[in-house]
């Protein structure tokens, strides 16, 4: 199902909303990564952070899906 939120009077997906939020949760996390010892080992830490991106992206996807399907299925 494609939804939509109303922000300020303009529609946008909500793909869109849940994408922004999962990039905020990264820029924060990552200075927590940084500071881990192990960091400085990986080969290329950003697709660390690109892989972290993309699994908070679909997690929020999901956990939006299933918590809207309840709220209207009630």
């Amino acid at each position: 199902m494609i939804e939509e939120i109303n922000v300020l009077g303009v529609y946008m997906p909500a793909a869109l909303a849940w994408g922004v939020l999962a990039a905020v949760f990264v820029y924060l996390v990552r200075g927590l990564l940084q500071r881990l010892p192990g960091y400085r080992l990986l080969w290329h830490p950003s697709l660390l952070e690109l892989a972290l991106f993309i699994l908070l992206w679909w997690g929020l996807c999901a956990l939006s899906d299933s918590f809207l399907y309840r709220w209207v299925a009630s």
